[in-house]
């Protein structure tokens, strides 16, 4: 499920910061990509994979894998933080920005100010819709140039990586708007509800 999880956003200022200042307080770098899952690894072959945008109870827009994969492609290079403690910098990903998934079902603006990213396994986690517009979020389909591992969320997880690794969601099939916050797996049980690394917004009260 999501992992039990910087940078601001994708667009970085790598010239400007050495990685001292990358790396949010209480955060350490390792070279390793920790796996941390709530519950079992789903192997999900993409001929059986869809993603799907849904508004209520109306789908606003589905896609087939080889759908999904003729949308336009983005590649962002971007600093990781998962709420146990570990920070991955500098991690290459590739798939469909939000801003292009919007585009593509003819909304120039999303319908709700909140998203619920359904998952398989059950997990889900709640994303105010501000922190995936404007290059900020993705369905990521790739890691380091390969189809990401089953382990890390494959064939497709959500990335949102200013927020704590808990949010980019892995394993996603769903993403659905909602008009007023929810809360998701994590966040439900005593993880902060947005998840801010700079903050150290870890747990309720945080």
């Amino acid at each position: 499920m999501g992992e039990t999880p910087k940078s601001r956003g994708f667009k970085s200022k790598r010239g400007q910061q050495n990685d001292e200042n990358r790396v949010p307080p209480g955060q350490h770098v390792t070279a390793d990509f920790p796996i941390l899952s709530a519950g079992p690894t789903p192997q999900i072959k993409v001929a059986d994979w869809k993603l799907a945008l849904q508004l209520g109870g109306r789908l606003l827009g589905t896609w087939s894998w080889d759908e999904f994969e003729a949308l336009p492609q983005t590649t962002v290079k971007v600093d990781i933080h998962c709420v146990t403690t570990w920070s991955k910098l500098d991690t290459k990903w590739q798939g469909v920005t939000f801003d292009d998934l919007l585009k593509a079902i003819g909304l120039s603006e999303p319908p709700e100010p909140y998203v619920m990213a359904h998952c398989d396994g059950g997990y889900t986690t709640n994303v105010p819709v501000a922190d995936l517009l404007g290059g900020k979020g993705m369905i990521a389909t790739r890691f380091d140039g390969l189809p990401i591992a089953s382990a890390h969320g494959g064939p497709a997880r959500l990335l949102v990586p200013h927020l704590y690794f808990w949010k980019s969601g892995k394993w996603v099939r769903r993403i659905r708007f909602m008009p007023q916050d929810e809360r998701g797996f994590w966040e439900s049980r005593g993880y902060h509800n947005y998840g801010d690394p700079w903050k150290e917004q870890r747990y309720d009260g945080d």
